[in-house]
């Protein structure tokens, strides 16, 4: 299982690295997005499986019971938290963007008007 979700990470790193060397600022953004939820996906595979583990809000006096690391988890969700923030900011750009220039094109809003 591992293995498959360790393809997935670089599938999803090989085509957010492909989207941000677009042309088109949503293509950009759209890479931007992918590559933070692959970050997620390989901190979540980073951390050892849960099986057979006990949650440690239980609060069980057995010392010899392994417990799952929260900080992963704790992590991810910190992770998604900011990600929108940065979704969000980077979609008003593309509006604000698209308002003035009229054009998403990198080529074209690099061009200098004189």
């Amino acid at each position: 299982m591992i293995l498959l979700t360790c393809i997935m990470i670089g599938v999803i790193f090989a085509a957010s690295l492909y989207l941000m060397l677009g042309g088109e600022l949503k293509e950009i953004c759209m890479g931007v997005f992918l590559l933070g939820h692959g970050a997620n996906l390989a901190i979540l595979a980073a951390s050892r499986s849960p099986i057979g583990k006990l949650p440690p809000v239980l609060g069980l006096s057995d010392a010899s019971a392994e417990l799952v690391d929260p900080l992963p988890q704790a992590l991810i969700l910190t992770a998604i938290v900011i990600g929108f923030a940065v979704q969000a900011f980077l979609l008003t750009l593309l509006v604000v963007t698209w308002r003035r220039a009229r054009t998403l094109d990198v080529r074209e809003l690099a061009v200098e008007e004189h």
